[in-house]
């Protein structure tokens, strides 16, 4: 689905209060939820990537900057995901050549070119799965709202300059909880972009760092050549902006819903809007794997990395509270 305009800050409709009782009504739930839900430990840490948002902030960005540093460190890494979109209950193990994103999701497979992955609706059964097969820290992308599973340390990610939007809570605004409910159990906040993104209370004692996407040297070859881009994520936006960031001539910028199912219909209307222009077909990474693999031939992939103002900070976070690694 595409995110409603009066989700966003200051839209001026009426909508947001006309939904307020189902808003109500959503906030009762989950409640209730929370203290029927019982929380199991599966005797290894586990980082949860989330956000207090429907919609994408960046959290598969900042779980495998998070991946990355701590097999660095020699930690034996495993992701973990319910896997939106997929089909598969799991547990499975995601295996790039073998499973597609009508499979296992998008995001499982961007996660699987770096470490183990495992997608599971069960998140207990799927982190079982993970200690089983020999992880010794698991990285939740997503599950910050799932109360199954004891985490060690939680991160919200937020995009500065969506931030928390109306700050109402679905269906009135796109927040899936209040913002001092997610705040409480949160250790620190990574705000990605320019923007005030979330305005922490005065004295929190939560952490906060500001990271950016920036293109890999290789989207070099995109500077000064016109492009069509398309995107069936959160935020399409800041993806269209990116690329005219990173010096694309965008001639035109087609949105598509968040998780789109891209049909051959579809791509051959991209194709011929990029023929029209002359112009190089690009899109996210995202929805590069949820392509026909034919339409994967006539498109680029327009890859970002997420870089941290002061990376050794959030590192101190993991060693504090996870010590050194035996093998490190």
């Amino acid at each position: 689905m595409k995110a409603p305009t009066f989700w966003k800050r200051d839209s001026g409709s009426i909508w947001p209060t006309i939904l307020e009782p189902i808003s109500f009504l959503y906030r009762a739930a989950d409640a209730v939820n929370r203290r029927l839900t019982r929380t199991h430990s599966v005797g290894i840490p586990v980082i949860c990537i989330g956000n207090i948002i429907a919609g994408g902030a960046g959290k598969t960005p900042v779980a495998l900057a998070v991946a990355r540093y701590l097999m660095s460190e020699g930690w034996n890494v495993h992701f973990l995901s319910r896997g939106y979109g997929g089909k598969a209950e799991g547990p499975v193990r995601v295996v790039q050549d073998v499973h597609k994103a009508a499979d296992v999701g998008d995001e499982p497979l961007l996660l699987a070119a770096v470490a183990p992955t495992w997608v599971a609706k069960d998140r207990v059964k799927g982190a079982e799965a993970a200690v089983k097969a020999g992880a010794d820290v698991l990285v939740m992308d997503d599950g910050f709202q799932n109360f199954s599973l004891h985490k060690d340390i939680s991160i919200l990610v937020v995009d500065a300059g969506f931030g928390v939007g109306n700050g109402r809570v679905l269906p009135a605004g796109p927040m899936r909880e209040t913002v001092d409910s997610a705040l409480s159990r949160a250790d620190a906040v990574v705000t990605i972009g320019n923007g005030p993104g979330l305005a922490l209370p005065e004295g929190a004692s939560i952490l906060s760092f500001r990271a950016k996407l920036v293109p890999k040297a290789m989207m070099n070859e995109l500077v000064g050549e016109k492009v069509v881009a398309f995107a069936g994520i959160g935020r399409p936006a800041k993806f269209f902006e990116s690329l005219m960031d990173a010096g694309a001539e965008l001639v035109e910028a087609v949105e598509f819903p968040d998780h789109h199912a891209f049909t051959q219909e579809d791509i051959m209307k991209l194709v011929e809007k990029a023929a029209l222009h002359d112009a190089a077909l690009v899109t996210t990474r995202k929805d590069y794997v949820r392509l026909p693999d034919d339409a994967k031939l006539m498109t680029t992939a327009f890859d970002v990395e997420l870089v941290f103002q002061k990376p050794a900070d959030l590192q101190k976070l993991f060693t504090r509270r996870l010590g050194e690694h035996e093998d490190a």
